[in-house]
């Protein structure tokens, strides 16, 4: 069973030469990123609590799992050790605003250090995104004396949150919700009704646990626009004598993310309701749990950059020192890294995971330069790239992910399937990620309507000539050594190009024939911002190899990564593109009553 380390040399790499940092330090609160020693010791320290705290609990989660009573959820041994370290370290403070306690640091950097915390144990980290979440929806949406009595202790970390959608008739209906929450004379409200897969919505860890609740007032329209977001915490004025009407029934047994607990609440079991307060403005529920949403979209799909990495350096370890059959032209037995088919699933595993990382940094940054840049086109436009990217990086990297770490499985052979290999345990853990906020089906249908249909397909092709871009750099800089690269990059925006058209064009009068084919679509737009970013690197390590600057084995396996992401991988584009523009007929037209 391997350890975890963290990708420092690679991490450096993309914050310096693929995230825009030259523009993201023009940013008054991205400071930290204009000192590169102050950077460094950022990473290095969260390297090493990643390392030393939270990987070696990563099994024990998985293996233990968690313990429910009607009293609460017990976590794993070392779980409650580690959660105090974390805060004391004030890991969980990185990004949150510095009006409250937070340090206010860019989400660029935070990126990186999340990525290594996930990568050293998901489930543990699980629990303050969460958190950090909701303290950025409520800062949206809240009054002040929501925010003045909660933020504070959600921010030091004393309390948690939880985010409240699904019910057991409501999947990703969300309209279909049927909590109900009753006004009260003093202001408050009073909810009822059911809430499921609710992370981390009971635990031992915290003093409180705060539940933003998605329910219904008595007079609200039907569907989504009669949703209001709610305040509930489990104890009222964070006082244990005073327990507020809301229980754990019980926790769900998963696939993975053992040391998680996946809650069932009940709101108002004994009968009074459970004491809440409406944050934001009533029936807009929806729209300010989408702040929430949008934030844990993205860090699903950092989730499955993590564990890709993390299944990668597994499989790299096994296959090293693994030893079975000779390679054509060994004499002895040797490593099965030597075997071609393992070598083309570890370059398949490094290049994909790469490409999604380079592009998390990218989103990362584009949000603090929304945010901060002093050019207010520059925020408008990398606020249209963050919104256009969104469901395309939580879709494809959460989808690829499950390749990724599939793959590990292959590599390990046989011992792969037996648990204390630990090989499973990424595949095991990433497989939700395609499903909780938001399906990959939802993502792809987000991405046709809201992000390409609704504005004609403006950022898109926004996107497509920033793309183009580098493509002219590629003919004019790459000196011939990259014409492969050159060649897939430019085939693959050609059919994101054609694809995009036809939806944009199609979808007033065939509808269903777009939706039909908006997951291909959505794998397409993946993999060609992916080939783009591994393009972007292999610029950038071709010139630091000829100015003889970093190291040159990192570099050139960057060369060897972006070589075969553009052969492998990029070139499925003009596939995918037919896919979408010639398959979504037959789907329509497929009789649901026939035996399959």
């Amino acid at each position: 069973m391997s350890t975890y380390t963290a990708p420092l040399e690679e991490i450096r790499f993309v914050l310096n030469e693929l995230a825009d940092i030259e523009r993201v330090v023009q940013v008054p609160d991205a400071v930290s990123l204009a000192d590169p020693g102050l950077t460094d010791a950022v990473l290095l320290e969260a390297a090493r609590f990643a390392e030393e705290v939270l990987a070696p609990l990563n099994t024990v989660g998985d293996q233990q799992g968690l313990q429910w009573s009607p009293q609460g959820v017990k976590t794993p041994d070392g779980y409650g050790q580690a959660y105090q370290q974390f805060i004391e370290a004030e890991w969980n403070k990185l990004a949150l605003p510095a009006e409250y306690g937070g340090q206010g640091l860019p989400m660029l950097l935070c990126t990186a250090v999340r990525e290594t915390f996930v990568a050293a144990n998901k489930a543990f980290c699980m629990l303050p995104e969460l958190t950090s979440t909701a303290i950025e929806a409520l800062m949206h949406a809240a009054d002040e004396s929501l925010k003045a009595m909660y933020v504070p202790n959600l921010v030091n970390g004393k309390w948690s949150a939880t985010m409240n959608l699904t019910e057991p008739q409501a999947g990703s209906d969300v309209g279909a919700l049927r909590a109900r929450a009753l006004p009260q004379p003093d202001g408050s409200y009073r909810l009822f009704g059911q809430k499921i897969f609710i992370s981390f919505g009971e635990h031992d860890l915290t003093e409180n646990i705060v539940h933003l609740v998605l329910a219904r007032t008595p007079e609200a329209p039907e569907g989504s626009k009669g949703i209001s977001l709610f305040l509930v915490p489990k104890f009222l004025s964070g006082s244990p004598a005073l327990r507020n009407d809301v229980v754990c029934a019980g926790i769900e047994h998963k696939l993975g993310n053992h040391g998680s607990p996946t809650c069932t609440l009940i709101y108002g079991e004994a009968g009074d309701g459970a004491v809440g307060w409406l944050v934001g403005a009533e029936n807009k529920g929806l729209q300010h749990m989408f702040v929430m949403m949008n934030a844990a979209r993205f860090n699903v799909g950092l989730e499955g950059v993590a564990l890709s990495e993390r299944a990668y350096q597994q499989a790299l370890a096994y296959a090293r020192e693994r030893v079975q059959g000779r390679a054509p032209g060994d004499i002895e037995p040797g490593p099965i890294i030597r075997h071609p088919d393992v070598r083309r699933m570890l370059l398949s595993m490094r290049s994909q995971t790469e490409a999604m990382r380079a592009l998390a940094y990218l989103i990362a940054s584009a949000h603090d330069l929304s945010e901060g840049h002093p050019d207010k086109e520059v925020r408008r436009e990398r606020q249209a790239f963050v919104e256009l990217m969104i469901p395309v990086f939580k879709g494809w990297a959460t989808e690829t992910a499950v390749e990724v770490t599939r793959l590990s499985m292959q590599i390990h052979g046989g011992v792969g399937y037996i648990n204390e290999s630990g090989a499973s345990q990424p595949l095991r853990d990433v497989l939700i990620c395609p499903i909780y906020e938001g399906t990959t089906g939802i993502q792809a249908n987000d991405f046709v309507f809201r992000k390409v249909v609704r504005d004609g397909g403006s950022a898109l092709h926004a996107w497509i000539s920033e793309m183009r871009t580098t493509l002219q750099k590629l003919a004019t800089v790459g000196n011939g050594e990259l014409d492969g690269v050159e060649q897939m990059l430019r085939t693959g925006i050609d059919s994101l190009e054609q694809a995009s058209n036809w939806v944009v064009d199609i979808y007033p009068t065939r509808e269903l024939e777009v939706l039909a084919v908006a997951t291909p679509f959505l794998r397409l737009a993946g993999i060609v911002a992916g080939g783009w970013q591994m393009a972007r690197a292999a610029l950038a390590a071709q010139r630091l190899l000829k100015r003889g600057a970093g190291n040159a084995a990192f570099l050139n396996a960057k060369l060897a990564s972006a070589n075969f992401y553009a052969m492998h991988t990029l070139s499925q584009a003009p596939g995918l593109a037919h896919t979408v523009v010639a398959g979504g007929g037959m789907v329509v037209a497929m009789d649901e009553d026939a035996a399959f």
